[in-house]
C-alpha cells in the first residue's frame, strides 16, 4: 500500500466495522478497514447470522416437504437429504455476500487491508499480514470494531468435532443422532432447530429456569411449549459441569442448578451456546490506555470514544445488545460524529429476533422490566389463530403482544411469536422511534389479508377494542 495515512482506520470488518468504514467514506473521509479473517462481514456473515439463516431456510424446506406438503395437496416421493449440497449452498450465500462488501469498499474508495490490526500508539495501527509482513497505518481516528467470540464453558472443551461451537454447528458433515445444546438462548435454539428438522434428536440444557431467559416471560413459556411440540426436549435449571469424549461421542455430567446429585447425558454432538464475549486479543488496546472492564468490554463515552483521545469502539466489544444491526447503527452514528454531524443511536428501539419457526421478535421492555421499574402499563394481545393470512398459510402458532404506558398510551415494548415475526416487528420499531401511541398503530390502515393485521389488532386490544377476537 503506497498511501498509509488516513482520516479513519477501522480495525474489524464485521457489520459494525465495514458499515462505519463505508459511511465515513461517504461523508468524505479517507478510510481504511483492517480485517484479519481475509473475508469481510465478520462473525455475522462468515460463521453467524447469514450461514445460520441459510441452513434454517434449507432445513425448513426439508421439514415442510416431509411433513407439511401433503396438507396442501402436494405429494412427494421418498425424500433424500444431501447435507453436502446444503452446506455448499450455504457457502455460496456467504461468498456472494462477502464479495458484495468488497464491491462496496471499492465503490466507496475504502482501503481494504488484510491482516491483524494492533494499536501501536494513538494515531498508529500496526498491521501484521498472514505472511508475517508488518506495516503501519497512521490515522486521525481509530475505530475498534473487533466484535465478539464464543464464550467457553469450564470443563467442556470445544474441539469442533464432537463438542462444537456455533461455528462447528454450521459445518457438521452429517446429522447427529443426538445433539445436546448447552444454552437455551437465541443461538442454541436456532441451530438446535436446524438439526432437529434434519432428523436429530435435540436436548437443550439450560442453567436458568426457562428457555429464552432474557425475553418476556410469557413469550419464553409459549415458545418453549411450541418447540417441545416440535420435538425438542428441555432440561432446565441444570448445569453442565464436565464432558468426556470417547469414540466419537460425548458424555456430559449434569447437576441441578440449585445443587444435588449428578447425572450423565450422552450425545453424538454437543453444541456449547452459552453466549459470546468481547474479542480484544492481540489488539494492544489495554497497553495503549483503553479502559476495559472485568468482563472484557471496552469502556466508551456517549460519543463512542475510549479513554484514549482519537480511539473509538463500537459493536459487541462495548457491550449492550450483541446484535449485528446494533453494531451497524453505532458504526453509522460514529462515522457521522467523526464527520462533524450529530450521530445518535436510540437503544430503546433496537429489535431482536430469534429465527426459529415460528420466529420470535421483540423491541423495548418486557412486562418484568416494567413491573420492576414501577411503570403502570396496559397490555394488548392478538393470536395468529384469528389472523386470516396465518390460517391460510397454515402457520397460526403464536401471538402479538403490545405494552403501552397506561397514562400516555406510548408503546413501551412489543413481543411477537409467529410467522415472519422478524419482519413484523419493524412496524413497531418505527412507531417507537417516533414515540407512537398504540392508537397511532391501531388507526393505521393495514392490507388484508396480511400478517401485519395482527399487530394492528394487538394495538386495538390495548384499548379493549380488537375487532376479530
Amino acid at each position: 500500500m503506497s498511501d498509509t495515512t488516513f482520516d479513519v482506520v477501522v480495525i474489524g470488518g464485521g457489520p459494525g466495522g465495514y458499515v462505519a468504514a463505508i459511511r465515513a467514506a461517504q461523508l468524505g473521509l479517507k478510510v481504511a478497514c483492517v480485517e484479519k479473517r481475509g473475508s469481510l462481514g465478520g462473525t455475522c456473515l462468515n460463521v453467524g447470522c447469514i450461514p445460520s439463516k441459510a441452513l434454517l431456510t434449507s432445513s425448513h424446506h426439508y421439514e415442510a416437504a416431509g411433513h407439511h406438503f401433503a396438507e396442501h395437496g402436494i405429494k412427494v416421493g421418498k425424500l433424500e437429504l444431501d447435507v453436502a449440497a446444503m452446506m455448499a449452498r450455504k457457502a455460496k450465500v456467504v461468498s456472494d455476500n462477502t464479495k458484495g462488501i468488497e464491491f462496496l469498499f471499492k465503490k466507496n474508495k475504502v482501503a481494504y487491508v488484510i491482516g491483524a490490526g494492533r494499536i501501536a500508539a494513538p494515531g498508529s495501527v500496526e498491521v501484521t499480514a498472514k505472511d508475517g509482513a508488518v506495516s503501519t497505518l497512521a490515522a486521525k481516528s481509530i475505530i475498534i470494531a473487533t466484535g465478539s467470540d464464543v464464550t467457553p464453558l469450564p470443563g467442556v472443551e470445544i474441539d469442533e468435532t464432537v463438542i462444537i461451537s456455533s461455528t462447528g454447528a454450521l459445518e457438521l458433515p452429517r446429522v447427529p443422532k443426538h445433539l445436546v445444546v448447552i444454552g437455551a438462548g437465541v443461538i442454541g435454539l436456532e441451530l438446535g432447530s436446524v438439526w432437529r428438522r434434519l432428523g436429530a434428536e435435540v436436548t437443550v440444557v439450560e442453567f436458568l429456569d426457562r428457555a429464552l431467559p432474557l425475553h418476556d416471560g410469557e413469550i419464553s413459556k409459549q415458545m418453549q411449549r411450541i418447540l417441545e411440540r416440535q420435538g425438542m426436549k428441555f432440561q432446565l435449571s441444570t448445569k453442565v459441569t464436565g464432558a468426556k469424549v470417547a469414540k466419537g461421542s460425548a458424555t456430559l455430567t449434569l447437576e441441578p442448578a440449585a445443587g444435588g446429585a449428578a447425572s450423565e447425558l450422552k450425545a453424538d454432538a454437543v453444541l456449547v451456546a452459552i453466549g459470546r464475549r468481547p474479542y480484544t486479543d492481540g489488539l494492544g488496546a489495554k497497553e495503549a490506555g483503553v479502559e476495559i472492564d472485568k468482563r472484557g468490554f471496552i469502556q466508551v463515552d456517549q460519543h463512542f470514544q475510549t479513554a484514549v483521545k482519537g480511539v473509538y469502539a463500537i459493536g459487541d466489544v462495548i457491550g449492550g445488545a450483541m446484535l449485528a444491526h446494533k453494531a451497524e447503527e453505532e458504526g453509522v452514528a460514529l462515522a457521522e460524529i467523526l464527520a462533524g454531524q450529530a450521530g445518535h443511536v436510540n437503544y430503546d428501539a433496537i429489535p431482536g429476533v430469534v429465527y426459529t419457526w415460528p420466529e420470535v421478535a421483540n423491541v423495548g421492555q418486557t412486562e418484568e422490566q416494567l413491573k420492576a421499574a414501577g411503570v403502570v402499563y396496559k397490555v394488548g394481545k392478538f393470536p395468529f389463530t384469528a389472523n386470516g393470512r396465518a390460517r391460510a398459510m397454515g402457520d397460526s402458532d403464536g401471538f402479538v403482544k403490545i405494552l403501552a404506558d397506561a397514562a400516555t398510551d406510548r408503546v413501551l415494548g412489543a413481543h411477537i411469536i409467529g410467522p415472519n415475526a422478524g419482519d413484523l416487528i419493524a412496524e413497531v420499531v418505527l412507531g417507537m422511534e417516533f414515540a407512537a401511541a398504540s392508537e397511532d398503530i391501531a388507526r393505521t390502515c393495514h392490507a388484508h389479508p396480511a400478517l401485519g393485521e395482527a399487530v394492528k389488532e394487538a394495538c386495538l386490544a390495548v384499548d379493549g377494542r380488537a375487532l376479530h377476537i
